[in-house]
């Protein structure tokens, strides 16, 4: 079964730009998440079957099934930075009170955000959309924060967030960024570029391309700029969307920001954002090699796939975009040539969540509802310097 997908090779690859994620941030956001409780890095995996079925050399996929007990790589960033801005606000007034974070979520950030503001001791309000599975607003709330519908899609509740936290006096701590609003994105970005640095570490040979999903970008810039600091320039990053959800794709058409057509439709909830982060289209509009959009119809094939590995791997809907877009361009000639994918490339994945809506992932794979085996969420309080 073939499935249609879209490649656009970036005309503006190597173009010199700004410097979005300086190093020196990544260093702190390292030395602070590694210092957690419960801190570890979360596995590499080999997929030799999956090189062998693609013609090329090697394939790894880092599994964030596991991380911190969230279930996604979005920890690594939220919390980070709800623990930036809780320690610039304290440090601003004076007193013990409660400050109140807040951001829209299409499930995994809010996660992360919620669970920062558990652990650094924060009053929690995540803005949903009508798309958020109920599981996973079940997943918010049980960690303490208060979720919110709103009328729209998830950049309609972006918008209601910032109004709101302008209103209340709370503090947004959004993975999307905008003018004006960059520093709380910027420290999200720099704690994803700990899960780029960990592959790249475990790695035994480096990639010559990386295939990562992107929602507004954040994480796609992250692993792009880590891939620069670890690797140069040589390692070829496609950024792979929903193609109900492209908004990196129609920026690169556009040469400059653009949304998406029409309102994001995906199964892939946690790509389904239909406006760019500015700061992520200044990583990725100079430094991603590609852009690629692959379709709804390959999501539970792919994460079938995964799953009858043995062991299995859980890999929920938003965690397999990257291999999918392997999968089609590996298949079809013009990509492979576009892509300058051969037998001797290697390959490497991010599966950036786990079953984090379980009902949702056992429909898709058409299993039960999986016992899932990591541990719960970390409740420890971590008190700020």
């Amino acid at each position: 079964m073939t499935h249609p997908f879209r490649l656009l090779r970036n005309p503006r690859h190597g173009v010199p730009g700004v410097v979005v994620l300086p190093n020196s941030g990544f260093h702190r956001a390292a030395a602070a998440i590694r210092a957690w409780p419960g801190y570890a890095p979360t596995p590499l995996l080999s997929m030799p079957e999956v090189a062998a079925d693609a013609g090329i050399g090697a394939v790894h996929y880092k599994d964030e099934s596991g991380r911190f007990g969230l279930g996604s790589f979005k920890a690594l960033g939220g919390a980070y930075a709800v623990a930036r801005v809780l320690e610039a606000a304290r440090a601003r007034r004076s007193g013990d009170a409660v400050q109140t974070v807040c951001c829209a979520t299409d499930g995994n950030h809010g996660r992360a955000v919620a669970w920062g503001a558990g652990r650094f001791g924060a009053r929690c309000v995540i803005f949903v959309h009508a798309g958020v599975s109920q599981g996973r607003r079940d997943a918010i709330a049980a960690l303490g924060a208060e979720v919110r519908q709103v009328p729209g899609h998830y950049d309609d509740s972006v918008r209601e967030a910032a109004r709101m936290a302008e209103a209340e006096g709370w503090i947004v701590v959004s993975d999307t960024s905008w003018p004006g609003y960059t520093e709380p994105p910027r420290d999200i970005m720099q704690g994803y570029r700990l899960m780029a640095d960990e592959a790249m570490t475990a790695l035994p040979e480096p990639p010559t391309h990386i295939f990562i999903q992107a929602g507004v970008g954040g994480v796609a810039a992250a692993v792009s700029a880590q891939s620069r600091l670890r690797l140069g320039t040589g390692t070829r990053v496609v950024v792979v969307e929903a193609d109900g959800a492209a908004c990196l794709l129609a920026s690169a058409e556009a040469g400059g920001m653009a949304a998406a057509p029409g309102e994001p439709d995906t199964l892939m909830a946690g790509l389904a954002c239909g406006e760019p982060s500015l700061l992520a289209w200044q990583e990725l509009e100079r430094a991603a090699f590609a852009f690629m959009t692959v379709p709804d119809s390959a999501v539970a094939p792919a994460m079938r796939l995964l799953a009858q590995r043995v062991p299995p791997v859980e890999a929920g809907e938003s965690a397999v975009a990257g291999l999918i877009a392997l999968q089609l361009a590996a298949a079809d000639k013009a990509a492979r040539q576009a892509l300058e994918l051969d037998g001797a490339s290697r390959v490497l994945l991010f599966g950036t969540e786990g079953a984090t809506d379980p009902d949702l992932y056992a429909s898709l794979i058409g299993a039960t509802t999986p016992a899932l085996t990591r541990p719960p969420p970390v409740h420890m309080m971590t008190k700020l310097p």
